[in-house]
């Protein structure tokens, strides 16, 4: 480790100097941001090191692999690169060989090392900053978190990333089942749709040739697909008054309800109804007798109230519709508008 002391006893002795007495504070700021990562990039660099001088090889018989195949001859300068948030790394492990099959490397899994060579902390930070917005803004907020040109992540293989970490949704609940609650506490259910922007190959064929025309007044542009979302979750009442609600600034308010084990689920290929029975799977699992209350959160939409309704009498549990006042108070503001013969603007207004 002898390395990264060097390089972190160099930045401090910078800093001692009395030339950093006139440095401004976002000058230092910078200093920090570059150098602080290059200390940090190799103290993970000087451990994958004193890692792999440590490593043991393991008795001729003890590496097999999944078809019972031993690999019994071993070579130990075996090293890949490793991007991570800090920058690239190198890692030198033992590898298990055998003729005409391919490298096992052990410490692999001991390090949990990913399938190609970025690592899982940039894979977190490529989902998170795709999920803001394009995958090029993606790719700038990558860019300026990890200080690049340390770390450089092309759009590309952003994009790899964050589709391979989407088919982790259903592995997650799958192995990570919410646990049922007592039958005091209410189980809640929410649906709602939300209209995507879709690249032009994902939309369907009568939305993209609609895309393709040139727009009349009032039309929209059709770039996007409709996403149906389904959550459950459970709630712990916190009984309000409207005036808790929609009482002045300096009135204390009261607790807001708490919930806790969120399941969620969105689709823009499956259709409401798919959508709404795969949320009522979830509830149904937590509570199979049905000794709960069971609350369902809507906005209106009065194709996911027939598909709601069309689910309690399957499977006979009673459910309390509770509709956004939100959402309601915009259609009564529409009618109020329409009675007193003033044309409503379409500018913040449900459809």
């Amino acid at each position: 480790m002898g390395t990264s002391r060097a390089k972190f006893d160099e930045l401090v002795a910078r800093l001692e100097t009395p030339d950093a007495d006139r440095i401004t504070h976002a000058d230092l700021e910078d200093l920090l941001a570059n150098q602080g990562r290059a200390v940090l990039q190799q103290l993970l660099q000087d451990r994958m090191n004193l890692r792999a001088i440590r490593e043991q090889p393991l008795p001729a018989t003890a590496v097999v692999d999944a078809q019972g195949v031993p690999r019994t001859h071993i070579v130990r300068e075996q090293a890949c690169t490793l991007s991570t948030i800090f920058g690239d790394v190198r890692v030198q492990r033992l590898a298990y060989r055998r003729r005409g099959l391919s490298n096992l490397c052990p410490a692999d899994a001991d390090l949990n090392l990913p399938a190609e060579q970025y690592s899982h902390g940039l894979r977190r930070l490529a989902a998170s900053e795709a999920s803001k917005g394009s995958f090029a803004d993606a790719v700038s907020g990558v860019r300026e978190a990890t200080h690049a040109p340390i770390v450089e992540l092309p759009k590309r293989q952003l994009e790899e990333l964050v589709a391979r970490a989407a088919v982790d949704f259903d592995a997650f609940y799958a192995q990570n089942e919410r646990p049922a609650q007592s039958g005091e506490m209410p189980l809640a259910l929410s649906f709602d749709g939300n209209g995507v922007v879709m690249r032009p190959e994902a939309l369907r064929p009568g939305t993209a040739a609609t895309g393709r025309t040139r727009l009349a007044a009032g039309h929209k542009a059709h770039r996007k697909r409709m996403a149906e979302i389904a959550a459950v979750f459970d709630v712990q009442p916190a009984p309000r008054t409207k005036e808790d609600i929609l009482g002045p600034p300096e009135r204390q308010k009261a607790p807001t309800p708490a919930t806790s084990n969120k399941w969620v689920t969105v689709s823009v290929v499956d259709d409401v109804a798919t959508v709404i029975a795969q949320g009522f799977d979830e509830p149904q699992r937590r509570d199979p007798q049905h000794r709960r209350v069971w609350l369902a959160l809507v906005d209106g939409n009065n194709d996911q109230l027939n598909c709601i309704r069309d689910q309690t009498r399957r499977r006979h549990v009673q459910v309390t519709i509770l509709v956004d006042f939100v959402h309601v108070l915009e259609y009564l503001w529409k009618a109020a508008l329409l009675l007193s013969r003033k044309r409503p603007s379409s500018r913040g207004l449900g459809q």
